[in-house]
């Protein structure tokens, strides 16, 4: 069965077969959303067809997804997805919330979100048959891309800033993938790989300008939903609340808006199919320094205004966001919101959610700060489930985490110096 039936355009509506464009809407430029054949996924599968599949990655939901599964079972490609979540019941506690859920994504074989989007874009390379698949990335993208690209032996090229962390530039290193560093923002790596692409014959990844991203980054909304499937009564009969009027509010870190409309996208084709009745409440969170989208929502606009990003998350660092307006839709369409926080409430958030056991990088410690934020100022109630995205792993930047905890002591080798320090 051929799901995949087109693309529509985001601001205009035009609508467009899979043969006639491969990028944005050539009329206006907005990004373009993948529609699929919902009433043959429909007459064909169930919920239940999907819950029962063996397969823990975002592979099981194929029937959802506008690709064929690459060739081969065991490589990292098909790792990709299937995250858990945690119970965080000692935040929440601190939090005054009833409950508290975070979805890891440093598990993920890159260590961040990104392997969704990029397991989905190889996986289309591949049946296009692309010599080589670019991108430009602060670090998870293009770490991403090359690991995905790796397992299936794929050829990849990262354009990045060279102030991206280490970490992450050795990632994309080891896995093969060819590193082009730009004296520059990642705004002009963007641009660059747009260029480089049409110039070369590239097939180009760009979060947010490719549409098969954000069917990547909607797998995570359809775990999501089959978690809460399996949750929500035992969490309802738990605190005694109305889940009518409490639905599941989840927090999101965003830059340039990808990952936010990416799981809109993935609850509102599960709206479509009639397997969700209710969207969660989506509540995006911006650095203070890199809040263009936040900017446009509260001014109640879909006009994104470019910022010049200063935040020690870079992951979230963008001066314009490609994929803003179906950000600020994804709040604004499911009652939710933007909260901003400041660098230095990231980094109180890394150490928070390391006293729970989860390490994660500056934009993934955004979400908690933000709830955290959020609760104080009344967006969220005490008896509201929280889900929040921890979207990368800490180890993929050690520098910011040093600046969320105090140093180790140094001491001489001898049990009266542990005594001192005691």
């Amino acid at each position: 069965m051929n799901k995949f039936v087109g693309y529509h355009c985001s601001l205009c509506g035009e609508q467009y077969s899979p043969a006639d464009i491969t990028y944005t809407c050539p009329r206006d430029g907005g990004n373009l959303d993948v529609v699929l054949d919902y009433e043959s996924i429909k007459s064909k599968y169930k919920p239940e067809d999907i819950f029962s599949r063996h397969d823990a990655s975002l592979w099981r939901f194929l029937p959802l997804l506008p690709v064929s599964e690459p060739e081969g079972n065991a490589t990292p490609l098909h790792a990709a997805g299937g995250t858990p979540v945690f119970a965080l019941p000692r935040l929440a506690e601190k939090l005054g919330l009833q409950t508290l859920w975070l979805k890891d994504e440093s598990r993920n074989p890159t260590a961040s979100f990104m392997a969704r989007a990029s397991a989905i874009v190889v996986a289309r390379a591949r049946e296009i048959k692309a010599e080589v698949v670019v991108t430009a990335s602060t670090g998870n993208a293009g770490a991403a891309l090359a690991g995905m690209s790796a397992a299936v032996g794929q050829k990849a090229i990262i354009f990045a800033p060279k102030t991206a962390p280490q970490a992450k530039v050795a990632q994309v290193l080891v896995f093969g993938a060819k590193v082009i560093l730009i004296e520059g923002t990642y705004d002009d790596a963007f641009e660059l790989t747009v260029k480089a692409a049409d110039e070369f014959g590239w097939y180009c990844r760009n979060t947010g300008y490719n549409p098969f991203t954000a069917e990547g980054k909607k797998t995570a909304a359809l775990e999501i939903w089959e978690w809460w499937e399996h949750t929500h009564q035992k969490w309802h009969e738990q605190v005694g609340a109305d889940v009518d009027h409490a639905p599941l509010t989840v927090f999101v870190s965003v830059g340039d808006g990808n990952i936010i409309s990416g799981l809109h996208k993935g609850f509102k084709d599960l709206y479509q199919l009639g397997w969700l009745p209710r969207i969660p409440r989506m509540i995006g969170v911006q650095a203070e320094g890199s809040a263009a989208i936040s900017n446009a929502f509260h001014a109640d606009t879909e006009t994104i205004t470019p910022v010049s990003a200063a935040t020690l998350a870079d992951s979230i660092s963008v001066d314009m966001p490609r994929d803003g307006v179906r950000a600020v839709r994804a709040a604004k369409e499911t009652g939710g919101t933007y909260v901003n926080v400041s660098d230095n409430e990231i980094l109180k958030a890394i150490a928070e959610l390391g006293t729970a056991g989860i390490f994660a990088e500056p934009a993934g410690a955004a979400t908690y700060a933000g709830l955290a934020k959020a609760v104080g100022a009344g967006v969220v109630g005490s008896e509201d489930p929280i889900l929040v995205l921890n979207t990368g792993s800490g180890l993929k930047d050690v520098r910011a985490a040093m600046q969320a905890v105090q140093s180790a002591p140094t001491i001489e080798p001898i049990l009266e110096a542990v005594k001192q320090l005691l």
